[in-house]
């Protein structure tokens, strides 16, 4: 594969301080993608064709350790970069013909290259620029001597000036070989300090031995020592083997000692079994995907996975293992068919650009006359330049053309919100003077009583708060923690308040309790009048307990209401009395409740309708029984209509009564 490299670099898009905006420092020279080379440090499972498959559960245990292999700079590979990082890079990078460079060009590669990328990451690139480097001043030397003895001069006397590019080329070299130390002398530190965390593991592992606590304890024990060996990073090459050997030992001893049984085990096995032939799944499932590039990075997370599993029964160790390493070899061969078809996949990069590039030109041609729009649309347009810094090489002869019409209108798109809030200053601080009366009125109830009125009053003020745009960025934190700090006082003062109000309510509610069993028990004398101040007193002793928890009040209402309706009931008066006396005590409850005036005026109307209505069917009634008489069967009919007028006229009696004890409250 090759790759175009420049010399300058230059970010997309210019900061100008609001937080609310991103740069992209993603020029053409800094698309990268993969190469062959990079992908044969991934999973020493899954990796290309050419490599082939442990095929036991032996040879998995080998790889866990070949993990750790060396390069000639002395760093170390693995399987899948934590952050996943390093995987993003490795699949964009692509080899450079570095013998197309000229001299020039080849030291300002190199001081980009040391002063901009990890000293890892560039060794090849250091090795193959010197070697084109010195191939090239020595092509310079040749030119320089021939034509110095085409000139006249002798071989004997030709001499050539130093360059004093080759000593700007030594001291990058010098730079770069400081760095490289460093960089080894922090890995090996690193390396270190998680060994010894390791004999610290294998020493714990060993404390296991001869515990007197439950098996169950000791156990759990183990299974954290194991998952906190499979997080420690590398350590020294020349002390894996031993180490492993170390520490499978005691692991070993463990299980000696224990003296696990065969139906622990046997448990043990077959989850083992049942979560590799999940990994077998879910890497067959990659198979109906079409991502190669997405596919092959999963895969070694799913291989990663495989590892730390425990062992499964023999019988079933090398059928699991061939059905994982048959889908394994078809996820590589579908990425490396990937990479060799570039031109497809350029083709698609140019068309998700051009997609990219559009999106930010639609936003241009909306109109933005607010802060929320500016906040709104700023994060589309920084989400989309993320999208961008994904997406690869376009092919050669598009690629500088689509990354300039992206970050041309990613510029234009900053440029106007610049101007926007340039020109929204005075805004702003009409803004910090609304938010601060808002501060001034917030503080004013904010020492209040009137839980409910006040409560209603701050959320109408957050409510304003939210309208209001934004302000000067100097006081913007200064005065919300000020407008907060007075919201806050007083509905810390509630929440104290009602968290007190609910222990006096459960006792409300055990003196409501209470009185509807002295109901219950209530037996009349035979003074009627007596007894109808018995109910007045039943109600106004429970109106003067009080509230009860919400969650109660409706069943113990109702138990209320029903000794109350049974207390009635032995009242020994005639439906009509009685009807008056419940809606007496009716009347008297409405006089304690809130907008009882309101409620008795809506069924004073209601009585005096149904009254009307009564009167006009008495009349009508009383005409129909003159017809009636000249008709068969005239008797019946007449005592039926009669019974329904003397019906009415009582129901009349009783509205009127009802009217006139309303109207005697005086509310």
């Amino acid at each position: 594969m090759k790759e175009e490299k420049k010399k300058n670099k230059e970010s997309l898009i210019e900061r100008d301080g609001n937080p609310m905006e991103n740069e992209i420092r993603n020029s053409p020279e800094n698309d990268i993608e993969s190469t062959e080379e990079n992908l044969e440090a991934s999973d020493p499972v899954a990796v290309h064709k050419d490599k082939k498959l442990p095929e036991t559960a032996e040879s998995e245990a080998k790889s866990e350790m070949e993990v750790q292999t060396d390069k000639k700079s002395g760093d170390q590979k693995s399987d899948v970069d934590k952050d996943g990082k390093a995987e993003t890079e490795q699949a964009e990078i692509k080899a450079v013909d570095y013998s197309k460079f000229s001299v020039d060009e080849l030291i300002n590669t190199l001081s980009i290259l040391i002063s901009g990328r990890p000293v890892h990451e560039i060794r090849e690139d250091v090795d193959h620029i010197k070697t084109y480097f010195y191939k090239k001043l020595r092509a310079e030397t040749e030119k320089i001597r021939k034509k110095f003895i085409d000139d006249g001069g002798s071989e004997e006397d030709f001499k050539p000036e130093p360059d004093p590019r080759e000593e700007d080329f030594k001291g990058l070299l010098n730079k770069y070989k400081s760095r490289k130390y460093e960089h080894n002398k922090h890995l090996e530190l690193e390396k270190q300090a998680n060994l010894e965390e390791k004999f610290r593991i294998i020493e714990g592992l060993k404390g296991l031995i001869n515990k007197e606590e439950s098996i169950n304890k000791t156990f759990q024990e183990f299974w954290e020592y194991q998952k906190k060996w499979r997080s420690i990073g590398l350590v020294p090459q020349s002390k894996l083997k031993d180490l492993w050997e170390n520490y499978h030992y005691h692991v070993e001893k463990f299980y000696d000692y224990i003296k696990i049984n065969k139906e622990l085990r046997d448990l043990n096995l077959r989850k083992n079994m049942e979560a590799k032939i999940v990994l077998c799944e879910k890497t067959e499932a990659l198979l109906l995907k079409d991502d190669s590039v997405s596919n092959f990075r999963i895969l070694q997370k799913y291989h990663e996975q495989w590892r730390e599993i425990g062992p499964v029964h023999n019988d079933i160790k090398e059928q699991l293992w061939e059905r994982f390493k048959t889908a394994t070899a078809k996820i590589n061969k579908k990425h490396q068919q990937y990479y060799e078809d570039p031109k497809s996949t350029l083709k698609k990069n140019l068309e998700a650009k051009t997609e990219l590039c559009e999106k930010v030109e639609r936003t241009l041609e909306e109109e933005m006359s607010s802060h929320k729009i500016w906040v709104r649309k700023s994060l589309e347009v920084i989400e989309i330049q993320k999208n961008w810094k994904t997406i690869g090489f376009a092919p050669k002869k598009d690629n500088n053309l689509i990354y300039e019409r992206f970050r041309k209108a990613c510029d234009v798109f900053f440029s106007q919100k610049r101007e926007f809030y340039a020109e929204n200053k005075e805004l702003q601080k009409n803004n910090l003077q609304l938010k601060m009366d808002l501060c001034i009125q917030a503080e004013g109830i904010q020492s209040s009583e009137e839980w409910k009125k006040t409560t209603e009053e701050l959320i109408l003020l957050q409510k304003k708060w939210k309208e209001i745009g934004p302000v000067p960025k100097k006081y913007s934190e200064k005065v919300w923690k000020r407008f907060r700090t007075a919201c806050d006082n007083f509905f810390n003062r509630k929440s104290e308040y009602y968290s007190t109000i609910d222990q006096k309510y459960d006792l409300n509610l055990a003196a409501k309790k209470e009185l509807i069993e002295k109901i219950d028990k209530h037996q009349f004398g035979e003074d009627v009048n007596q007894s109808f101040e018995d109910l007045k007193n039943f109600q106004k002793q429970w109106t003067e307990i009080g509230f009860v928890p919400i969650k109660k009040k409706e069943e113990i209402s109702q138990r209320y209401r029903k000794s109350i309706d049974n207390l009635f009931d032995k009242l020994e008066v005639d439906d009509e009395k009685k009807n008056v006396l419940r809606y007496k005590n009716k009347l008297e409850n409405l006089k304690s409740v809130s907008r009882g005036k309101d409620k008795l005026e809506g069924e004073r109307e209601k009585f005096v309708g149904r009254l009307k209505q009564l009167e006009s069917d008495i009349i009508l009634w009383e005409n129909n029984i003159g017809f009636f008489a000249k008709s068969k069967n005239a008797d019946s009919m007449i005592k039926e209509v009669s019974q329904k007028i003397d019906q009415a006229k009582e129901n009349l009696r009783v509205l009127e009564k009802k009217i006139k004890m309303i109207d005697d409250l005086n509310l």
